[in-house]
């Protein structure tokens, strides 16, 4: 006969008891790599979002130069915003659009990051320009507007 080995109770209940989960060292290592991971992908993820929701200033700032065309077409010079119909707001309402001046050479249109977008640095306001038949565009992290050709062409996507 072979002898069998037959374990107590209380052993096979302790066996089974470590094997049914994590234990809290485990635990702690993943949530501390889940951290790291997270905190490395964030900002990266943040800053595409700014970059998407700059897309909603230049769809304001397009729309209102349209609107600043037709009223022209119309009328012996541009118009307000009321008169103009430009809209306050970009469609998603993550920037104050306004028209800052126009007469007959041309007008002057300032988009300004509102909320959570103010958070763009380089491109909080962005600004367009007609002037004599010259369109300037240029963005910049206050209303003065005065980034270099480099960061208004990373603001205008162009």
């Amino acid at each position: 006969m072979t002898p069998t080995c037959r374990l107590s109770p209380a052993r096979s209940h302790r066996r089974a008891r470590r094997s049914a989960g994590f234990t809290l060292i485990e635990t702690m290592v993943t949530v501390g790599i889940a951290g790291v991971l997270s905190s490395v992908a964030y900002p990266s993820l943040e800053g595409q979002v700014i970059r998407a929701r700059r897309s909603d200033a230049l769809v304001a700032l397009l729309q209102a130069q349209l609107a600043q065309e037709r009223f022209r077409a119309n009328n012996a010079s541009y118009g307000s915003a009321v008169d103009a119909g430009v809209r306050p707001t970009s469609p998603a309402g993550h920037y104050r659009v306004e028209v800052v001046s126009s007469d007959a050479a041309g007008f002057e249109l300032l988009a300004s990051a509102v909320s959570r977008q103010a958070r763009d640095g380089r491109c909080r306001h962005m600004r367009l320009t007609l002037a004599d038949a010259t369109l300037v565009y240029a963005s910049g992290s206050d209303a003065t507007t005065a980034n270099g050709a480099d960061a208004n062409r990373a603001c205008w996507s162009r």
